[in-house]
Order: structure tokens, then C-alpha cells, then sequence
């Protein structure tokens, strides 16, 4: 560009393409992103937003310090030049657009007319899918952000899990990092901060996991924000979740065993599917786990990825990884045995425990895990007031699936009168459920957790919601 051509610029005033830059500023890296995210563009530095030339500081130091701040902070290396107009040093920045997304301070920019705005989370997302994971993006975060106890105790847990050679012991973070893809040249990935970092809110505020303990939806007993990187994110949720649920005790072979409301595996195995699965482009919302009375609600941002359904999550199922870097970091440190395999072991764990399947579902913009506890023990049952004839049918249920009014009768030595009566109070009390017509062919089965929120559920419905 020649000086005629400057001022010709200076003419035409601010365009998509075109931005007047006072001073080195914020402001002046938000435009720069911008600039190479939409369609390259032109800052000209030490002019005014009304197009008058003030200049900057005329030295190698001032235009030194502007190249490094740009490189360090975007990774960008535009077209630089320098010229004097009326006695003054003016800078043009030329940035191209690059093809890849541009980000400053963790936020990333573009340009609507004369103006630069932060991108809304819906095109940011199209436009890094197009090019690669959000884990595996480059943050402007450098190897001193590292955490280096959670850093070296995943090392040691992958060297112990004979995920990575015991030689990896020798080598520095930086090499191990760029080794796994989780840095380049000393810039770290959004993984490596999420998952190594000292304080990963300074760059994702909403990067945490919220846990209340419920008796209803309006009543709280408990709420919990749990910061930090993924892996103390990981271990402090499991263990805030162990201190509000209940534990019984109970002797084998002279041995103490801990039974808890749910499966620990199946509680810790539904943590790392929120945290793994989770759609990092989303912000704005956190992962939620919810403790009520009866059942655990765990929810994260993110539906499904393409390629899996609900369905398939109840069997062995190819992997689709919407966070590739932070699964491999949980898989390497022995947390994961294998990909795909987590929906079904919680299943398998809770059918082990006597309790209800687990419920997986798409709702509220993302994808949630329901567990249920056992409601039809004996002690739960006596709670509710169920004479012993009741109890032992209901067990009965348990275990063979289904009680018909002869068999009742027989189990219980009652009469017909008497066992009609007992069970249509357990179908009113929705513990049992009556199955088919009345006569011979009727039947009761348990009204399962899912069965009965369902039916209550339509029974509170108006006649306009329909």
C-alpha cells in the first residue's frame, strides 16, 4: 500500500473491512479475531474512530511490543507496515482470514458491518466443527496455567495403567502434552486447560458442576458448585454425592459390606459420561445432578451426537466422541476401560444392585441419566404401613415378575375377598399395577418408578395442554 492509498482509506471511513484504531487496546485483538474469522480486513492504528490521525509512539520498542502481543495472544502474523502522515507514525495491520477460527482471551469475534460482536455459540459451533473438536482447539492459555500435581498424578495413574510407557516418567509436561495432542508449541489445547489447569474459570466461567440434594422441586436442602480442572471436578463430585446418600451395613463371611442407595461404579460411571460427553461449546449452562429422595437425575449440556440413539445406549455401541482429547485423558489414566461400553455397565451394575433400570433421555437442550433406587424392600414397605400378607406379595412380585389373585391366595392363605381387597389397595397405593382384564387373565406387576411418574404426570395435565 502507498500513502496515496492510505488516505484514501482514511477517506472512505469504517467498513467490514476497515477499522480505526486509536491505541493498543482490547478492543484492538477483539477486531483483529474478527477480522480473520469473517473476512480479513484492515486496521489502521493511532487514527481515530472519526477518521483523524493522532499517531502512536514512534519507536522499534512500541512496534516490537505490538507484533509480539499479536502473535502471542491470537497466533496470528499479519501484514505490517508503518508510515508518516502529517508528522505522525501510523500502523496498518493487515489480516487475512485464515480458515481457521480465531480466538482472544477465550472468546471469539466477528464482524457485522462497521462493528466487531462476540459470535453467538450457535455459528461459533458450525464454524469449529467444520475444522475440528472444541477439546483439541488451541486456547490462548501457555504450560505455566498447568496444574502440576493433577498434571504428574495423571501421568503416574497412566504409566500405572500401562497406558503410557514408564519412560513418559522422564519426560518433561511440555513433551508429554505435545506428544498426546494436548499442546502446541507450548499452546495449550481447550482440553489440556479443562483437564490440567490451575483455574480453568479464567478462561470457561461456566466450567463446573452443580449438585443439590431435593426433597421436591421447590424444596432444597442442598446446592453445591464444584470447580477446578475435570479431574478434581471428577473426584469431588463423587464424593459430595456419597455424603448425601444413604449407606447400610451388612456382615458376609465375617466381612463388613458397604450397600449404598446405588452402585458407586454406576454413580462415578454416569459423572465421567457428563463430563466426557459434554458439548464445551455450550457454556452457558452446567452440568446439573440432582439428589432427590427416590432417584438421581444427572444432566449435561448436549444431546446425543450424530450416529447413536437412545436405544443403543442399552447395548454395546460404537463410540462417537464430541470431546476426543478428554476422553483419551480419562482412558489413558484408567478411569475408562473402554469406549462406548459406560451406558451399558451402569445398567449392569444396577441390575446386580436389584434396582430399576436407568432411564437415558434427550430433554431441556441436552442429554440426562435417571437412577432409581428400590423402593420395594421390606423396611421401605412396612414405612408405608403395607400389613405383612402385602409385603410378602409385593416381594413376591419382586422376584417372579408378576402375582395373579390365586396365587395370592395361596403365598398369603387368604381368601378370595380378602385377597381382591389387598390387592386393589396396592393398585391404588401405585405400588402394584393391574395387567389385563378382569377374570382370569388379570395379573399385577410393581409399577415401576418411570410408570408411575408418567401416570402422574397426565393426571396433572389440563384439558388446554393436550
Amino acid at each position: 500500500m502507498n500513502e496515496d492509498g492510505l488516505k484514501a482509506l482514511l477517506s472512505a471511513g469504517e467498513t467490514d473491512t476497515l477499522e480505526f484504531k486509536e491505541k493498543i487496546n482490547e478492543g484492538l485483538f477483539e477486531t483483529i479475531s474478527a477480522f480473520a474469522n469473517t473476512r480479513g480486513g484492515i486496521i489502521i492504528l493511532g487514527v481515530n474512530n472519526r477518521g483523524d490521525i493522532v499517531g502512536v509512539e514512534p519507536s522499534d520498542k512500541f512496534l516490537g511490543d505490538l507484533t509480539n502481543r499479536i502473535v502471542n495472544k491470537l497466533s496470528l502474523y499479519p501484514g505490517i507496515e508503518i508510515f508518516n502522515l502529517n508528522g505522525k507514525r501510523v500502523i496498518v495491520i493487515n489480516i487475512p482470514h485464515t480458515g481457521n477460527v480465531v480466538s482472544f482471551e477465550g472468546h471469539y469475534y466477528e464482524r457485522v458491518g462497521n462493528t466487531t460482536r462476540e459470535m453467538k455459540p450457535e455459528k461459533l459451533k458450525t464454524l469449529l466443527l467444520k475444522n475440528e473438536p472444541w477439546d483439541s482447539i488451541i486456547c490462548d492459555a501457555e504450560l505455566d496455567e498447568i496444574d502440576l500435581e493433577t498434571f504428574n498424578r495423571f501421568v503416574q495413574l497412566s504409566v500405572n495403567n500401562k497406558r503410557l510407557t514408564e519412560d513418559s516418567m522422564k519426560d518433561s509436561p511440555q513433551i508429554i502434552l505435545e506428544k498426546l495432542k494436548f499442546a502446541t508449541n507450548g499452546r495449550l489445547t481447550n482440553g489440556a486447560v479443562l483437564l490440567f489447569g490451575k483455574n480453568p474459570q479464567k478462561y470457561f466461567i461456566n466450567l463446573n458442576i452443580r449438585i443439590l440434594r431435593l426433597k421436591t422441586e421447590t424444596i432444597t436442602i442442598d446446592d453445591k458448585w464444584i470447580e477446578g480442572n475435570l479431574f478434581q471436578q471428577f473426584n469431588e463430585a463423587i464424593n459430595l454425592i456419597r455424603q448425601r446418600i444413604s449407606v447400610r451395613y451388612e456382615i458376609k463371611d465375617i466381612q463388613r459390606e458397604d450397600i449404598w442407595d446405588y452402585p458407586i461404579p454406576s454413580i462415578r460411571e454416569a459423572i465421567l459420561n457428563a463430563i466426557i460427553h459434554r458439548d464445551y461449546f455450550n457454556l452457558a449452562n452446567s452440568t446439573v445432578i440432582k439428589i432427590y429422595d427416590d432417584h438421581i437425575w444427572f444432566f449435561n449440556p448436549g444431546g446425543l451426537t450424530d450416529g447413536i440413539t437412545l436405544e443403543e445406549l442399552k447395548r454395546p455401541h460404537q463410540s462417537f466422541l464430541r470431546n476426543p482429547l478428554i476422553a483419551k485423558a480419562f482412558y489413558l489414566s484408567g478411569y475408562i476401560e473402554q469406549y462406548g461400553s459406560g451406558t451399558v455397565r451402569i445398567m449392569e451394575w444396577l441390575k446386580e444392585a436389584g434396582q430399576p433400570e436407568p432411564e437415558y433421555k434427550e430433554e431441556f437442550g441436552g442429554f440426562s441419566v435417571h437412577f432409581h433406587k428400590d423402593i420395594y424392600t421390606e423396611e421401605n414397605l412396612r414405612k408405608t404401613g403395607l400389613n405383612d400378607r402385602q409385603i410378602k406379595a409385593v416381594i413376591y412380585v419382586k422376584d417372579k415378575g408378576k402375582i395373579t389373585n390365586k396365587e395370592y391366595q395361596e403365598i398369603c392363605n387368604t381368601s378370595e375377598r380378602t385377597t381382591s381387597r389387598d390387592l386393589s389397595y396396592l393398585v391404588r397405593q401405585e405400588i402394584l399395577e393391574q395387567v389385563g382384564a378382569t377374570g382370569k387373565g388379570t395379573n399385577y406387576i410393581l409399577m415401576t418408578p418411570q410408570r408411575r411418574q408418567r401416570r402422574n404426570n397426565d393426571a396433572t395435565k389440563t384439558p388446554e395442554s393436550n
